[in-house]
C-alpha cells in the first residue's frame, strides 16, 4: 500500500499546479480549496460536495488523476459532514454520488464539538 503523502508532499501538489496553471484564478483557488477539504474531510466528504464533473475538472487542475492517491478516504473531520453522518454505513455512496438519490449533497458541517 502506497503511504499517503504528507503536508510537504500535498505543498509541493499545489506548488506545481501554481506554477504550471494556466486559465482563470478562481478555477486554481478552488482546485487547492478542494484539496485542502478533503486532507481532513476525506475523499468521500469532497464526493458528496462536488459534483462528479466538478471534481474531474478540480484534478485535471491540479495533475491528479485521482484523490485517492493524496488523501483519505475518510478523514478526521468527515464526522462533522451532515451529508457524511446520513450516509455513512449504507450502500447508498455511489448512488448519492451518481445523483440516483437526491436531497443527501450539502457541504454544510457542524461546528467543533467543544470539550
Amino acid at each position: 500500500m502506497k503511504q499517503a503523502p504528507n503536508d510537504q508532499d500535498v505543498l509541493h501538489l499545489v506548488d506545481e499546479a501554481i506554477d504550471r496553471f494556466d486559465g482563470n484564478l478562481n478555477d486554481l483557488g478552488s482546485a487547492i480549496g478542494m484539496l485542502m477539504l478533503a486532507r481532513r474531510y476525506g475523499w468521500r466528504v469532497v464526493l458528496l460536495i462536488h459534483s462528479p464533473g466538478t471534481v474531474r475538472k478540480y484534478l485535471k487542475i491540479l495533475g491528479l488523476p485521482n484523490l485517492r492517491e493524496v488523501v483519505p478516504e475518510v478523514g478526521e473531520l468527515a464526522q462533522r459532514s451532515k451529508a457524511w453522518r446520513l450516509i455513512e454505513g449504507t450502500s447508498s455512496f455511489w448512488k448519492v454520488v451518481r445523483g440516483q438519490i437526491s436531497g443527501v449533497r450539502t457541504a454544510l458541517v457542524d461546528p467543533p464539538s467543544k470539550g
